[in-house]
């Protein structure tokens, strides 16, 4: 369960919920292009696995390491002037280093399998930093009469997701499914309004269909993500991440406690037309569908 975080103003609220959500994306993104490697890898896939390593390098180098620089920029000097978080900051810089160190080593291996653990390592180490500047550094910020969040996160699109181009002002909760940019495309209907049976309703992408034939035998090559074991404040947000890191002509099997039909409602306004959707299995206690860019 999320922590709820106390800040000085409405805009400082919503600046919290900007930055959570978007870590929350970038976590799933993340999580989806490691698994992707370590798939291929275990099954010796040498074309895949290469594939799979360079696309999480460039996504390391191209979003992860410069969301890293504009943290230590905008928000960390800041909460370095507290003295009961100076030690806490101290470290995330260093680890920030260790993740860049991890990254080279990374993009300088040639076998799969070590690319693969490395990659896994950078996912476990992102994961624990993420937790700590969610639930330690931006609360201390929040709730700072001496600073603005939303004033030091304005103009940082690295910190929010240059990709969409909106105002952290404008961003959506994570429990609305939001990303957090402020996209209008990016959804909001709650998860609550779902159905808990298995009935064969169609899944609502525009360029989709639900063929509800119970299984495709290139499903098994997809990486796969368990939303199951996602807390349900951050599910959708994690969901995007990862359908943010399904490349053109490639895919991945989403595993759902329930019939996702609010997400999916999501993704075709967030992605119109772009992920064919089909159901592999539906219910009573899992639900498995297919996404396909």
């Amino acid at each position: 369960m999320r922590s709820i975080v106390l800040a000085t103003s409405a805009e400082d609220s919503r600046a919290v919920d900007a930055v959570v959500a978007h870590h929350t994306e970038m976590n799933g993104t993340l999580g989806l292009l490691v698994e992707a490697l370590v798939q291929a890898a275990e099954s010796s896939d040498a074309p895949g696995a290469a594939t799979a390593h360079r696309r999480l390098v460039d996504w390391t180098r191209s979003d992860l390491l410069p969301h890293a620089q504009a943290e230590e920029e905008a928000m960390y000097p800041h909460a370095h002037r507290a003295p009961e978080a100076r030690l806490l900051v101290d470290a995330m810089i260093a680890e920030h280093g260790v993740i860049g160190a991890l990254v080279d080593t990374l993009a300088e291996t040639a076998s799969p399998v070590r690319a693969a653990t490395l990659g896994r390592a950078i996912q476990v180490l992102f994961d624990v930093h993420m937790t700590k500047e969610n639930e330690q550094i931006l609360p201390l910020l929040a709730q700072s009469s001496d600073v603005s969040l939303a004033g030091v996160l304005d103009g940082m699109h690295d910190l929010l997701g240059h990709s969409h181009g909106h105002s952290h002002g404008e961003a959506a909760t994570p429990e609305a499914g939001g990303c957090g940019c402020g996209d209008g495309g990016c959804g909001g209907a709650a998860e609550t309004a779902h159905t808990d049976s298995g009935a064969a309703a169609p899944a609502p992408a525009a360029a989709g269909h639900s063929c509800g034939c119970g299984g495709h035998d290139d499903a098994g090559a997809l990486p796969v993500l368990d939303a199951r074991a996602v807390p349900h404040a951050i599910r959708h947000a994690t969901i995007f991440g990862a359908l943010d890191a399904v490349a053109p002509g490639a895919g991945m099997v989403l595993l759902a406690p329930h019939d996702p039909l609010p997400l999916l409602a999501q993704v075709d306004a967030r992605w119109p037309g772009t992920f064919t959707v089909d159901y592999l299995e539906r219910g009573p206690e899992t639900w498995a569908l297919a996404f396909t860019r």
